[in-house]
């Protein structure tokens, strides 16, 4: 049986309609006035709500040793994908969140209460289109008529739409199968859809442990960057705007002990979400988030994605992204920032 890590998951399923069907369009009025900060030492009765996936947050920044002298609390839930997190913050359950580049589009699509705070560059080569390695397709023009399946507002999601383009294809012409990722592994075992999209640690865990080939990746395709989404009702509290700041700090300094310290990264990575250590080498090698700006070109490469996903007819109409885009962090994240857009 594939490692119970996938299983190890608590998954807030969506209550406001975002992963069912089309997603209608709302208007966002944009990014409001940060309230005025508070001194570290006045939040000891603060904990901050961290949505997590895979582990990806809250070990490196345990790993890092980031977590340490903290003058607030934070506790940690993870989720299957990006999707469910946007809805949570959105909910109140959590305050913060690192997602892929497609779920804050599903989220403006939505009206989601969040804004988007924070950049990574996460190249998108652990992004890919996964056939059996006995499958006779060998790219992504060949899947026409195929099954794909694919975590819908997912980057993989993205993905799906920005390869089917460029081999000439829409979603029309092929089966996307709408599932989580443990679901969609069982599904591409069991030979009920031919293909799989996914991305890390997933891609890696299944090019360690199954008989697979990529027929595509998102890099060079899509952004491949990964972002920081805070809740409103977060990014209005002073409280919580405040320890939000600290937070971007301490994961962009996390992430450039990782850069630093790949083996011991990944090792403790692994010991962490229970992954085999190869993969997580693999993985943490090729996508580890790294901290970039939040510039004007990042976000035109996410309107485009969600201009794609409008033509696409995956949603009804594209969102003005940069509604959904708040640099009040951009300061203070600007000395620890490690990779250029």
């Amino acid at each position: 049986m594939y490692p119970r890590v996938f299983h190890r998951v608590m998954v807030l399923l969506a209550v406001l309609g975002l992963l069912t069907g089309c997603v209608s369009h709302q208007e966002n009025p944009g990014a409001a006035q940060a309230p005025p900060t508070v001194a570290l030492t006045e939040l000891s009765d603060l904990t901050l709500q961290v949505g997590d996936q895979k582990g990806g947050t809250e070990s490196l920044l345990r790993a890092a040793g980031a977590l340490d002298n903290l003058p607030y609390k934070i506790a940690f839930s993870t989720f299957t994908s990006g999707p469910p997190q946007i809805e949570a913050a959105t909910a109140g359950k959590i305050d913060f969140a690192i997602t892929g580049n497609t779920p804050p589009i599903f989220g403006a699509a939505s009206g989601a209460k969040v804004k988007v705070v924070s950049a990574y560059n996460g190249g998108g080569i652990g992004d890919q289109i996964l056939v059996a390695a006995d499958s006779p397709i060998t790219s992504v023009d060949q899947l026409r008529g195929k099954s794909i399946a694919v975590g819908k507002g997912s980057s993989a999601h993205g993905n799906v739409l920005g390869q089917l383009a460029k081999a000439g294809l829409t979603p029309a012409e092929v089966n996307l199968v709408f599932l989580q990722p443990a679901d969609a592994l069982s599904a591409f075992r069991a030979g009920q859809v031919e293909a799989w999209a996914i991305w890390d640690p997933f891609t890696a865990q299944a090019e360690q442990q199954l008989k697979v080939r990529s027929i595509a990746q998102a890099k060079g395709v899509t952004n491949g960057y990964w972002f920081g989404v805070a809740s409103d009702a977060a990014l209005a509290d002073p409280k919580r705007n405040t320890a939000l700041a600290d937070l971007l700090v301490r994961f962009a300094k996390a992430a450039k002990w990782a850069q630093d310290h790949p083996q011991d990264w990944a090792e403790k990575y692994a010991a962490a979400v229970g992954l085999d250590p190869k993969a997580a080498e693999v993985a943490q090698g090729r996508s580890l988030r790294l901290p970039t700006a939040l510039s004007d070109e990042v976000v035109a490469s996410e309107q485009k994605i969600a201009d794609l996903f409008a033509k696409s007819g995956q949603i009804q109409a594209a969102p003005d992204f940069s509604k959904w885009v708040d640099r009040r962090y951009a300061s203070e994240l600007e000395p620890v920032l490690i990779s250029s857009n």
